[in-house]
């Protein structure tokens, strides 16, 4: 039994009479703390390193075999399938497409995304509906969307039906080389262009109406106030939504293997599409993930080229 003396604080008297010191206990409040903050992150940091991490390291090391599922052999080939890869006839046709839709996608979401946002923007009667139909597409199944999409854009379709009620004979969407890429990039935009409308309308919405009417007092058109005092100040949201679209943009699957199952030819099979092809159809499992490991350092690549262009054009980077 020990007891604390009232002449030395935080001192105690040992049962032999020495004084001895009180030992703090472990679990102090900062520890606590700390504890329920990684008890808090624990779901999120299992998922990353169970589903992105241990798959990304798998990758890896199956791009270093060749693995045939159907004869049960798993052979290491070392940089054989790098080989394979710069020597690959169909990789050069399968990037120039993985460009055209990236590029295609994110300058017609972009620009629509601002200009809807723009438009919704402003005080009008009903507005709040038409911001709901905008946003809309982007909580409907993916699947269903696109499914819908291609009974539309079919031969004989409704969209062609429309055409034909005013006198234009529709093209076969899907199945025309330049067409189906134009048709697979519309779809993708209207499915996702309500995101980057929602996240460009609360940037518009920040911008200082103070500026503008100073701007304005100082003789300044809607125009010039747009571009030389909006522009910059959602500059921020500008460079999250063009990150977020173009990853976006190198990731489609769904869209394609619906719509077009990569044609016609290879017209539209962009590299998401070619790996999962080589994968799982052709079961070339280490080629596949020689591919996905490309896609990874392309899209490593563009995000870090657009956080470092960030400084030129992002304004309180300046």
């Amino acid at each position: 039994m020990t007891v604390t003396t009232d002449a030395l604080p935080g001192r105690t008297l040992r049962p032999g009479g020495a004084p001895g010191t009180a030992r703090r206990p472990w679990l102090t409040y900062q520890r606590r703390d700390a504890l329920t903050g990684y008890l808090f992150i624990a779901p999120q940091l299992a998922g990353i390193v169970l589903f992105v991490l241990v798959p990304l390291v798998l990758v890896f090391y199956y791009s270093f075999h060749e693995w045939n599922v159907l004869a049960g052999t798993f052979t290491f080939v070392g940089l054989e399938n790098v080989e394979k890869l710069f020597s690959d006839p169909q990789l050069a046709p399968v990037l120039t497409a993985t460009g055209v839709f990236s590029v295609g996608l994110v300058v017609f979401n972009l620009t629509l995304a601002l200009l809807l946002a723009v438009m919704l923007n402003r005080r009008w009667r009903g507005i709040t509906v038409f911001r709901t139909i905008f946003f809309s597409p982007v909580v409907v199944s993916l699947v269903a969307w696109t499914i819908v999409w291609g009974f539309l854009l079919q031969d004989n379709g409704g969209i062609n039906g429309l055409l034909a009620m005013i006198g234009i004979d529709g093209p076969n969407w899907l199945r025309e080389g330049p067409t189906a890429m134009l048709s697979v990039i519309v779809v993708q935009v209207f499915k996702n262009v309500g995101l980057n409308m929602v996240l460009f309308l609360a940037a518009l919405q920040g911008v200082p109406r103070e500026l503008q009417e100073a701007a304005r007092v100082d003789g300044a058109n809607d125009r010039q106030i747009f571009s030389r005092i909006v522009l910059p100040l959602i500059s921020p949201t500008i460079l999250l939504t063009l990150i977020i679209t173009i990853v976006g943009s190198l990731q489609v699957y769904a869209q394609i293997a619906v719509l077009t199952q990569g044609g016609p030819g290879i017209s539209t099979t962009v590299l998401v599409y070619y790996l999962v092809q080589q994968a799982f159809d052709f079961h070339h499992f280490g080629y596949g993930s020689t591919l996905a490991l490309l896609l990874f350092l392309i899209v490593v690549v563009l995000t870090i080229a657009q956080w470092q262009l960030r400084k030129r054009w992002v304004f309180y980077e300046n």
